[in-house]
């Protein structure tokens, strides 16, 4: 339970329209434009992938 994705805006989202995700679990992190956002947050919440991992 809780927030899976930690969602980082910093100095450089202004610089280069970048934020940060960052996994709860594994303490993965990555750089992703701004406008991939809403696509790659929906593909790792839904309900598919959650499915397949089981």
């Amino acid at each position: 339970m809780g927030t899976p994705y930690c969602i980082a805006v910093d100095y450089e989202t202004l610089e280069n329209d970048t934020v940060t995700i960052r996994d709860r679990d594994s303490r993965e992190q990555q750089r992703v434009p701004v406008t991939e956002l809403r696509r790659i947050i929906g593909d790792a919440v839904s309900f598919k992938r959650i499915f397949e991992k089981l």
